[in-house]
């Protein structure tokens, strides 16, 4: 096929999901100007594959319960010179869109780098500039990288990231909605702890209850005050709780659940 970015470097445009019919389609239609789009569906028993069929160029299926073993064999299925990451509830920007694509072609199809892609967090329709951290959000992300300079380590949840070559960063902002709702934060937190307690349980590494009691309140006020996550009002505060929660919860899961 003719490649949008002429005679540039190639760039491929990953999307890993599961069970993400709802909005998998509009993230997808946003990347139509990548030169390959790949999708990795992970256990998807919904319409999702039917929605990946009308936009990607390539769809990996598989069954990972390893987060960063589902994204690793995403990048190995892209060929582009350079790849960016997007999950379900991202969206590209046209100006991101222009960035990315004129960034790589400055930087070539043999350099190895990346960039950090500054994110614009929305919780419902409401955008939260401030207080992510702490493992609940972050507000930019290695996303655009040159193939094989971004690796993942083998943790079930936010997993451990090698980066290699010349680093940068966008000035234009991936937008994410993070939640829909308050309800929305507290089923993340769910999931989040459950996942992070099998990680816990499998190193055999729990750490201790005063431990992550003390994390509670030092990822508390980091975020709260030092992210100026009080600049954001409630919402501020609940990120805050929810991070500084996070540890603690995942080590009493890890303690006191069974597998």
């Amino acid at each position: 096929m003719s490649a949008p970015g002429g005679g540039g470097p190639r760039l491929s445009a990953l999307v890993v999901a599961r069970n993400e019919e709802a909005q998998l389609a509009e993230c997808l239609e946003r990347l139509h100007f990548a030169d390959e789009l790949v999708v990795v569906l992970d256990r998807s028993t919904d319409g999702s594959k039917a929605i990946a069929v009308r936009f990607a160029h390539r769809i990996v299926e598989g069954a990972w319960e390893i987060e960063g073993e589902r994204r690793g064999a995403g990048a190995a299925a892209c060929t582009g010179d350079w790849v960016l990451e997007v999950d379900a509830d991202e969206r590209v920007t046209p100006a991101l869109a222009a960035e990315a694509r004129a960034r790589i072609t400055g930087m070539g199809a043999s350099v190895a780098g990346y960039f950090l892609v500054p994110v614009d967090n929305y919780v419902g329709g409401r955008l939260v500039r401030h207080g992510w951290g702490g493992a609940w959000g972050t507000a930019a992300m290695a996303r655009l990288y040159a193939r094989g300079a971004k690796r993942w380590g083998s943790e079930r949840i936010h997993p451990t990231v090698r980066l290699d070559g010349v680093a940068g960063r966008l000035e234009n902002p991936l937008v994410h909605y993070v939640d829909r709702d308050i309800s929305d934060m507290i089923q993340r937190l769910d999931r989040y702890t459950a996942a992070r307690a099998k990680d816990l349980r499998a190193s055999g590494r729990i750490g201790t209850f005063g431990g992550n009691l003390r994390r509670l309140f030092t990822r508390f006020f980091k975020c709260y005050v030092t992210r100026r996550g009080y600049r954001e009002g409630a919402y501020g505060f609940l990120i805050a709780l929810f991070a500084g929660l996070y540890p603690l919860l995942s080590h009493l899961r890890a303690r006191l659940e069974e597998e």
